[in-house]
């Protein structure tokens, strides 16, 4: 028997997110990101959220929005900015939000540990840079590693192409990026998708995130934004 919740809206995909939540946010720019969860989860109202992502947020949409209506204290993300990144940037520079940047091969590899239960890993990426100042740090096959711990979310927001009602969900092309490995990383994961198929549709050869992982569904379009430059 499935586990996957088919919501009917939104609203209800995003149900019962908490105040202090860590969010898994998938997206690589706009692409893949899941614009429809992120604004339902502006109307849930939960505060004080500590966002995961690639980015920080792009012109005014989806995670930008977010940051935007204050909800968010701290952002962990590879690229905090780029030449439409000015919500992040007025709140960073006010002091109104946290950041910490992860690079983008450590910020995947951190998560995918969370969901490989893996307690912790070595990495060369960073050795000698501010990032990594007064963690541990070990010698192994004659290079220097630093220590990093996995990255887990309460909650994981994504996007897909295609899902079956048994939750199990095909990307398309570069919207792919994050969202398998977020999906193994956190305990309660939402996925939208653009269409939901019968069982039996989808080639299981096709399938890259298995339905075990995904906890609701919600069918919502699949937008094509551009995002002007910086203002």
């Amino acid at each position: 028997m499935s586990r996957t919740i088919i919501a009917s809206t939104t609203d209800e995909a995003v149900a019962g997110v908490e105040d202090g939540s860590t969010v898994l946010v998938g997206g690589f720019g706009l692409a893949g990101m899941p614009f429809d969860l992120i604004d339902a989860l502006i109307r849930q109202g939960a505060r004080d959220l500590t966002v995961v992502s690639n980015n920080a947020g792009n012109g005014d949409v989806g995670l930008a929005a977010l940051l935007n209506a204050g909800r968010v204290r701290k952002v962990i993300c590879s690229f905090p900015r780029q030449s439409d990144s000015y919500v992040f940037d007025k709140l960073y520079r006010a002091g109104r939000v946290e950041l910490e940047v992860v690079p983008q091969g450590t910020l995947a590899e951190r998560m995918r540990a969370a969901g490989a239960g893996i307690g912790a890993f070595y990495s060369p990426v960073g050795v000698g840079t501010p990032l990594v100042e007064g963690r541990e740090v070990r010698e192994i096959d004659g290079r220097a590693h630093v220590l990093e711990y996995p990255i887990k979310g309460d909650v994981a927001l994504i996007s897909a192409h295609r899902a079956d009602p048994l939750g199990n969900l095909v990307y398309r092309k570069t919207a792919r990026n994050f969202g398998p490995v977020m999906a193994t990383a956190a305990t309660t994961v939402v996925a939208q998708v653009a269409g939901i198929v019968p069982v039996g549709q989808i080639d299981p050869e096709t399938v890259v995130t298995p339905g075990i992982y995904v906890d609701r569904l919600v069918r919502a379009e699949a937008r094509r934004l551009t995002v002007q430059g910086a203002r």
